[in-house]
């Protein structure tokens, strides 16, 4: 079966939006099933729960719950995924990431194609304008997400 990446990324997208709207860091998660089920999807929490590490993609994985294993699953997120959520991915063997963001941070895309995951890079307009409106309007707290890290990775 040939997963609807754009269907995906737009779930995602209106997750990201939520966090936004909530005061939080405009970042969204959706894990899909091979057979395009969503498994779990979720949005950053890191201000609303006062939280770090409760990333998009951390939060797909929570809503997802313990699985035997994430073999033919795909993680969608807004942006490219930092190192925590990188070695969720990695911890987990999800095989497949499609991200919607690279221009605000290249994240960590090469280093999981370095380790076998198939990585589809969609650079969402709706994804960076999002992400830029937010950094432009609240940098400190982008840095904070990342860890207070302003490397060129993060900025």
């Amino acid at each position: 079966m040939t997963l609807d990446h754009k269907k995906y990324m737009r779930r995602a997208y209106e997750l990201a939006l939520k966090s936004y709207n909530e005061g939080g860091c405009p970042i969204g998660g959706v894990l899909v099933d091979a057979d395009g089920n969503i498994l779990g999807e979720g949005h950053n929490m890191r201000v609303q729960e006062n939280n770090p590490i409760i990333h998009g993609e951390m939060s797909a994985m929570r809503a997802a719950g313990a699985r035997k294993n994430y073999h033919g699953t795909t993680m969608y997120t807004t942006l490219s995924p930092c190192m925590m959520c990188t070695g969720t991915i990695l911890q987990f063997h999800i095989p497949r990431v499609v991200v919607g963001d690279t221009v605000n941070s290249e994240g960590n895309a090469e280093l999981l194609r370095s380790k076998g995951v198939e990585v589809i890079i969609m650079d969402d307009p709706d994804c960076i304008a999002l992400v830029q409106k937010f950094r432009e309007e609240k940098p400190d707290l982008w840095l904070e997400d990342w860890g207070g890290d302003a490397s060129p990775t993060n900025l």
